[in-house]
């Protein structure tokens, strides 16, 4: 595929409606923060600094612990874990913990959320405010969507591609355009509740990554509506 860049653009102003949090998880340990979230079917991931860390989104528990760099977004293909560490990404059999191979991050140390679809890794570059699609063997970019806003996290769900913003203390889920970036809608997170890492569940809610509070929040997800 050639790489190709989308124009950043809103097609019109979008109101943000409240998000609506149904439940906080953590925190996990490690270095005290959480850096990106993925969910592998059954159980949530947390990125926690050294450690990443997996429970039952049901009753909270821990189950499972693995001692790994984890500095931003995680994600997993089906099979196999993804996790960004420092420049590169590393990919991690979730059954031993073992990096089988990494790859380069697009943004050199600047990247930020993670998340597998169609076959492709996709990456948020923070402060650049853009998500790349990247090929998860050669970490070649393969298309590149342009946001308005810092890109904090990144999930595709039923088709909708949406990212996590965090600025100047606020933070928001934002369901984007992945043609031209446009936003479509928005979900305004709490002050204070910032977003650092985002993956769907592949139902009804978005587990959110809350930064240097530990936690994980759960974030129902919109119904669509029929235009």
């Amino acid at each position: 595929m050639n790489s190709t860049t989308a124009s950043k653009k809103d097609k019109s102003p979008v109101v943000p409606r409240a998000a609506e949090i149904v439940r906080e998880y953590g925190p996990f340990g490690g270095d005290g923060s959480v850096a990106g979230v993925t969910h592998d079917g059954q159980r949530v991931w947390a990125a926690a600094g050294t450690k990443l860390v997996a429970f039952d989104p049901a009753s909270g528990e821990t189950t499972r612990t693995l001692d790994c760099v984890c500095d931003a977004g995680t994600a997993f293909d089906g099979t196999y874990l993804y996790q960004i560490a420092e420049a590169r990404i590393d990919k991690i059999d979730p059954a031993s913990g073992k990096v089988l191979s990494s790859i380069p991050a697009p943004g050199h140390g600047g990247d930020s959320g993670l998340t597998w679809a169609e076959g492709s890794l996709w990456v948020g570059q923070h402060r650049d405010r853009k998500i790349h699609q990247i090929d998860p063997v050669s970490g070649a970019v393969l298309r590149t969507i342009e946001s308005n806003r810092f890109v904090t996290g990144v999930t595709w769900v039923d088709g909708e591609l949406w990212h996590g913003t965090w600025e100047n203390d606020e933070s928001e889920l934002r369901r984007i355009d992945p043609a031209d970036g446009a936003v479509l809608e928005r979900l305004e997170m709490p002050r204070g509740a910032g977003v650092s890492g985002l993956e769907s569940d592949g139902a009804d809610l978005f587990y959110c990554g809350g930064g240097g509070s530990g936690k994980v929040r759960a974030v129902r997800r919109p119904r669509a509506t029929k235009a």
